[in-house]
């Protein structure tokens, strides 16, 4: 028999070992690589050949159409984040693994959801590897090819303006845009004649100057909106305007209160979101969105407006060309809250009316129930106002502010109500002449009649028993100039302190550079009226954050001589066109201001309270109070108190 030498032996051996070393050293590919890859690069962007793909009878795809399909399936959505989840389990030449997927929706929700990919073994330039099975399940399970994911918004309900026990102020109501269309216009001067006569029959004020201009500029087929009406105030002239050649209308709803100037500049408007607003707050908001645009309804915007919910749907079209809808999920819309405020439907009503009858100049009447201090009227004219003037006008308060200079003399002691105060015709300070409304004098009269009167040159001369801040001190003691917190925006006075001789003359009797608001000398005026100086609310919920504590009591024998005053400036003084309002006796002040170099320039003020309500009375560049401030006390008083 043969045997082999050693030396075969060993190179057998060695050639064994070899082939072993080799094969060892070769590794199979892993599907959970192919898997990673292919989810690294969606949405197909990033495979650069590093992953295939088959369809599930194993024939090759293409990777630019997997990547073209991945677009298409995610419809409306931005691609999602793609992970492999786990190993995949291998069977001989298939795998089965899986993906999560998070898409961010558009309110910055994150779906999530896991699907299952299959893999299958094959060749790729001659080597062994794992293919991608595409197929439409990959994207979402219930897919099929041909449908989409998309999402749509459900809208949050906003919420409204409530009054202290919850009944609605601020709510959604039905209107109409009217506008026109260029094409449909056959005769444009003729018919803005006729819009123009329509709009003014209601009292609505409409622009259409520009509407020609507007009309040239626009596409033949745009709408061109001229303005939006409470859907009751366009019932009254739909017949006159409906059929018209060019007016075209849309019908929606917005956030209105109950009439059209109800606490408008105080609550603000719900209009439909801007450019600007969208370009200050990228991704927030999308076309159509309503937003508050001023007011409460913009500074309580986020409360108010609460989150749209999202559902995400697949679309499909079925054998007949309609869309089929499948919810594969959502995400809850959750309602706005809404915002509770103090003030009462009658007192406002009875502002508004007020105001109704001064149309030529800007005005306001805030009401507070002197007992808690709540706001129960806030008016601002004409036509509602623009700016909240009744909380944030900055203007000289003029013989109104007599209240605080004679509260500060009569409670540091220097004079008493019946203490013979000068009234000549004029008064000198440092070469400075003052003098009284109309050139009148009063001789020496007791200090009430001074007040009744609203003596200028005797509150000039009593200055100096204030001192270089007494008056400031008055000031703060009625709430003047202190920090409020009303959660809006309000101006509570800048009262003048220090200064010559001739500025704090001038500060005595509401000039010189002490400026207020209608509701600081509210705030004033009732301190007087309740004892102690309390501090205006109008925001229930949310309440603000930081109000101001009471003020100290004030000292009974100070408003004892005070108060009569005030009241004789009713039954004997410059307010006794308020005598004979119903609901018992008036007491307050007059006020006349100056507010630039020509005496002919003058704002005109009431401040006063009647039982339990405390009210203040502006009329920029309104001339004798006497004449238009206490007009509209008087109009305001008879329609509160009328039954």
């Amino acid at each position: 028999m043969y045997a082999p030498s050693r030396r075969l032996l060993t190179a057998t051996l060695a050639a064994l070992l070899a082939a072993t070393t080799l094969a060892a050293c070769t590794k199979e590919p892993e599907p959970g690589s192919a898997l990673d890859a292919f989810a690294a690069g969606w949405p197909g962007t990033g495979w650069d050949g590093k992953v295939t793909f088959v369809d599930p009878d194993n024939k090759p795809v293409p990777s630019t159409d997997v990547a073209a399909q991945l677009k298409a399936y995610a419809g409306t959505l931005t691609p999602p984040t793609a992970k492999s989840a786990g190993k995949p389990t291998v069977t001989k030449d298939s795998a089965a693994g899986k993906l999560h997927l998070d898409w961010t929706l558009p309110d910055g929700a994150h779906w999530e959801y896991s699907t299952d990919v299959k893999l299958t073994k094959g060749k790729v330039n001659g080597e062994d590897a794992w293919n991608v099975v595409w197929q439409p399940q990959v994207v979402h399970p219930d897919l099929q090819p041909g449908a989409s994911l998309a999402t749509k918004q459900v809208k949050a309900q906003r919420g409204g303006i409530v009054d202290a026990k919850g009944e609605t102020l601020m709510s959604a109501r039905p209107v109409v845009v009217v506008g026109v269309e260029p094409q449909k216009i056959t005769n444009l001067p003729a018919l803005t004649a006729l819009l123009d006569a329509a709009f003014k029959s209601i009292k609505v004020a409409v622009d259409l100057g520009d509407l020609a201009d507007r009309v040239k500029a626009a596409k033949p087929d745009s709408f061109v909106e001229l303005v939006t009406l409470r859907r009751e105030a366009y019932d009254q002239i739909r017949k006159d305007i409906r059929d018209l050649d060019g007016t075209v209308f849309r019908e929606e709803t917005r956030e209105l209160a109950p009439t059209r100037v109800f606490g408008r500049a105080l609550f603000g408007s719900v209009g439909e979101v801007t450019k600007e607003i969208m370009d200050a707050n990228p991704g927030k908001y999308q076309v159509g969105d309503q937003v508050g645009l001023f007011g409460l309804e913009k500074k309580y915007d986020e409360r108010l407006r609460g989150a749209d919910g999202f559902q995400v749907v697949i679309t499909s079209k079925t054998s007949t060309g309609t869309t089929r809808e499948q919810q594969v999920y959502d995400t809850d819309a959750v309602n706005g809250q809404p915002l509770k405020v103090t003030l009462e439907t009658k007192a406002q009503n009875a502002a508004d009316a007020a105001l109704a009858t001064k149309t030529d100049r800007r005005t306001a009447i805030v009401a507070m129930r002197i007992s808690d201090g709540h706001v129960v009227a806030v008016a601002n004219g004409p036509d509602g106002g623009g700016d909240n003037l009744a909380f944030v006008a900055q203007v000289p308060p003029g013989s109104t502010f007599k209240v605080v200079t004679a509260y500060g003399v009569l409670d540091n002691g220097s004079v008493t109500s019946n203490t013979v105060v000068n009234c000549p015709k004029t008064f000198t300070v440092d070469g400075r002449v003052f003098k009284n409304a109309h050139d009148f004098e009063l001789g020496a009269v007791p200090f009430h009649t001074d007040v009744a009167k609203s003596c200028n040159t005797a509150f000039a001369s009593l200055a100096p028993k204030l001192g270089p801040d007494g008056l400031a001190a008055a000031g703060t003691a009625l709430g003047l100039g202190t920090k409020w917190d009303m959660g809006v925006d309000c101006f509570t006075g800048a009262v003048s302190s220090g200064g010559s001789a001739a500025e704090r003359a001038a500060a005595a009797f509401g000039q010189g550079t002490t400026i207020v608001s209608p509701l600081a000398m509210v705030g004033a005026i009732a301190a007087v009226a309740r004892g102690k100086w309390k501090q205006p609310i109008v925001l229930l919920d949310p309440a603000p954050a930081a109000v101001a504590e009471d003020g100290p009591t004030l000292k009974t024998s100070t408003l004892n001589q005070l108060r009569p005053a005030l009241r004789e400036v009713v039954t004997a003084g410059t307010g006794k066109a308020l005598a004979d309002v119903p609901g018992g006796p008036v007491s307050g002040k007059t006020g006349t201001a100056e507010y630039d170099a020509n005496p002919a320039h003058t704002h005109a003020w009431f401040v006063g309270w009647q039982g339990d309500i405390a009210f203040a009375v502006f009329v920029e560049n309104g001339g004798d109070s006497t004449s238009s401030a206490v007009p509209l006390a008087e109009s305001f008083l008879r329609a509160l108190n009328k039954a």
